[in-house]
């Protein structure tokens, strides 16, 4: 009989207490009862991102929360910078240019991370907007969030973080940083299935919104606000992972924001000890508590690597995306994890790699994670 294990970067593994009330009877959204759950989920996220800030949920995965996040702030030709060292930092020039806006695409080597004084040399009076990401998840790259909310906060502009994958493994204090819209999603450290997504929204950014006149219906944050002051959603939310959210937020809360930054941060460094003991590079040069990303040994295919995993052992990692396909895997560390699921991933590591012929000490990897587990 397989067992399944879950270590991609989105969607993690659902705790029982989430998928429990999923399974519930449904009620009807436009009631108290819904309205009181509401308005309990978005104080437990603003816990989360450290904010005071309006925090709008929407019925969509992590890209409609970034659209979301270019179509409420801007006007047609406005200027922006975005940050391309992934697939994920490469989605918001995309959308930049989606809706007719001057890009300007800072382009950095993947698996490194963008600096506080690049993204300063392309900061001029006319860009209104820098968006970056917490997490790089295609690479495994954290970004210095902190120090460029410094450089941006001196300017005109607004600062965006992607922080879906980032959140609650790499540090984020949205108020005390001022970062004016963080973008999240449902799937990742927050441990329910895709399908909500939500931004923190600053005062400094809705003074953008009130300018703005990029087309939005849905993704129309005055709608949401609107709607969101009233412990409501301006369309049918999805009520069944509100629910979810709710008990998720409680067991984060009950184990503790700073406990769970912190068994992220533990359990990636095992990860990383376990692969180099294997003998195996690191891709990123800036590693993200969320997500490690490991070169494939000379020789041997990632996507070969990554079917046997999960066809073999019913261990499901992440592969490379683009260039970096069947050059590298990806091994999550965020969310419903705790110290034998790390030492899990680290020895499937080793039964697959052997099965592909690949020469290293066995036992090595397990047992380099496990003495960084074990202090």
């Amino acid at each position: 009989m397989k067992k399944e294990y879950l270590y991609s970067p989105g969607p993690t593994t659902v705790p029982p207490e989430a998928l429990g009330v999923m399974g519930a009877p449904m009620f009807h959204h436009r009631t108290a009862r819904f309205r009181a759950l509401f308005a309990e989920v978005v104080e437990g996220l603003k816990d989360v991102l450290q904010t005071k800030n309006d925090v709008l949920v929407f019925a969509a995965s992590g890209t409609g929360a970034m659209e979301a996040s270019v179509a409420n702030v801007l006007s047609p030709g406005d200027r922006i910078v975005t940050v391309n060292g992934g697939k994920f930092g490469e989605r918001w020039g995309q959308l930049g240019r989606a809706y007719r806006l001057d890009v300007d695409e800072l382009m950095i080597e993947w698996g490194t991370a963008v600096s506080p004084a690049q993204i300063k040399k392309h900061l001029t009076d006319k860009v209104k907007a820098v968006y970056i990401q917490l997490c790089e998840t295609s690479t495994g790259v954290a970004t210095d969030v902190k120090a460029i909310a410094e450089v941006v906060g001196k300017s005109g502009a607004i600062l965006v973080v992607d922080a879906i994958s980032g959140l609650l493994c790499d540090e984020l204090l949205t108020d005390a940083w001022g970062v004016d819209i963080v973008v999240g999603g449902s799937q990742k450290g927050l441990m329910i299935p895709p399908g909500a997504a939500f931004v923190s929204v600053s005062k400094k950014a809705w003074g953008l919104v009130e300018n703005s006149s990029l087309p939005r219906f849905y993704f129309d944050f005055k709608k949401a606000k609107k709607s969101g002051d009233k412990d409501d959603t301006p369309y049918t939310p999805a009520v069944s992972l509100v629910r979810a959210l709710r008990e998720t937020l409680a067991l984060i809360k009950g184990e503790g924001r700073d406990t769970m930054l912190a068994n992220a941060a533990r359990y990636a460094a095992a990860i990383r000890a376990g692969m180099q003991a294997l003998g195996l590079e690191l891709f990123s040069q800036a590693s993200s508590n969320a997500v490690t990303a490991v070169r494939m040994p000379e020789g041997a295919d990632g996507a070969e690597f990554v079917k046997k995993l999960r066809d073999t052992w019913g261990v499901t990692f992440a592969g490379g995306q683009e260039a970096l396909k069947g050059k590298i895997f990806r091994i999550a560390s965020m969310g419903y994890l705790n110290e034998f699921d790390v030492l899990t991933a680290v020895a499937a590591v080793e039964f697959t790699l052997r099965s592909m012929g690949v020469a290293f000490t066995s036992g090595a990897g397990v047992k380099a994670a496990q003495e960084v587990l074990l202090g």
